[in-house]
């Protein structure tokens, strides 16, 4: 499956950043590959020699660590828009895996030509740093989720940022949309036992925050929400697409 940059969906859609047409024939001319894979699928394994970047295209994935014994830590969920990989292409080989968390469709980006960017167009070069300092906010809050906030607070922040997330690039509509983590997922970014997770949402759910069926959550209540979890931050409107 092939997609030039010039019919992206993605870019179409209006809510990210306007590139000039050199820039967008830069970034056409960087894309190798146009990738499906499945939900489960390893899109970066620990360990991998020279790994590539990529931008995803469609579904969710996520970044983790797993420890010698089987216990993951999950660093950050990834939506489409966000850049796959970038942390993990600094070094000669990965330090940390990513997993599609449902069916995905990826842009392969050969490193090589990501980092010529930075001698040859300075503009994109800033939007591929401003992409993985943005990621590493992400990771910050959920630090400061794990260090600090209590259970329920956790996970309305988790919750709270991936609906603000999804919002900003259309994928809310009428305060519902697709949440494919399993509470599996949510123990494992959040630093909780499994059964703790379980008593979290529910509390959480008797207390009218939000809804969840098929896979898809509705927001009842936002703005409370928004007060559980003790997260305020809004995303940004308009941000870069490589």
């Amino acid at each position: 499956m092939q997609v030039p940059c010039y019919e992206c969906e993605l870019r179409a859609c209006g809510l990210f950043k306007p590139i000039t047409p050199n820039e967008l024939e830069a970034i056409n001319e960087i894309k190798r590959e146009h990738l499906s894979m499945p939900g489960g699928a390893e899109i970066i394994r620990a360990g991998d020699d020279a790994p590539e970047v990529y931008t995803l295209y469609s579904g969710w994935a996520f970044r983790f660590k797993t420890l010698p014994d089987g216990r993951r830590q999950i660093l950050n969920f990834l939506l489409p828009g966000d850049l796959v990989g970038l942390q993990a292409a600094m070094f000669d080989a990965a330090q940390h895996g990513i997993e599609a968390l449902t069916d995905v469709q990826l842009c392969l980006l050969p490193r090589r030509k990501v980092w010529a960017l930075f001698g040859e167009m300075p503009g994109l070069a800033f939007d591929v740093a401003w992409l993985g300092s943005r990621e590493e906010s992400h990771v910050d809050e959920n630090l400061t989720s794990v260090g600090r906030r209590n259970a329920a607070e956790r996970t309305a922040a988790l919750i709270v940022m991936l609906y603000k997330r999804a919002k900003a690039i259309g994928l809310v509509a009428e305060e519902i949309f697709e949440f494919p983590l399993t509470q599996q997922h949510i123990a494992d970014a959040l630093g909780l036992s499994l059964v703790h997770t379980n008593k979290t949402l529910a509390k959480l759910r008797r207390m009218g925050m939000f809804k969840l069926t098929n896979g898809s959550l509705m927001l009842t209540n936002p703005r409370v929400l928004e007060r559980v979890a003790l997260y305020f931050d809004e995303e940004f409107s308009q941000r870069p697409l490589i």
